[in-house]
């Protein structure tokens, strides 16, 4: 059974709006996965490890994203909102290694 929905007072939306730009941030991690497989044969095993970096980082916002948005929710009626520095860092760090990856990649 599905919990009900929570309500907030915020007329903006905040904290849908942070939902909605979280799974496009999930369906971008999908398409650079796909578009990765063109280089595998190419790269090898560097590429299936990046695919697989950006499936891990796209499974783990689809996962949490139910959590992130009821956090966010009571936050706003609590009035008192938490940033999420720990997601924020840790898809920082995972782009980084990414980037940095496919310029090896590029430049090699």
């Amino acid at each position: 059974m599905t919990p009900p929905p929570l309500i907030h007072g915020d007329p903006g939306l905040q904290p849908e709006r942070t939902t909605l730009a979280w799974t496009r941030t999930t369906v971008s991690f999908a398409v650079s996965s796909a578009i990765l497989l063109r280089w595998l044969p190419h790269y090898g095993v560097l590429v299936v490890t990046l695919i697989l970096l950006l499936v891990a980082m796209a499974l783990g916002i689809y996962l949490s994203q139910t959590a992130r948005h009821r956090a966010a929710v009571q936050g706003l009626v609590a009035g008192r909102v938490r940033a999420q520095v720990g997601v924020v860092a840790l898809m920082t760090a995972g782009m980084i290694v990414f980037g940095v990856a496919g310029l090896f990649l590029i430049l090699s």
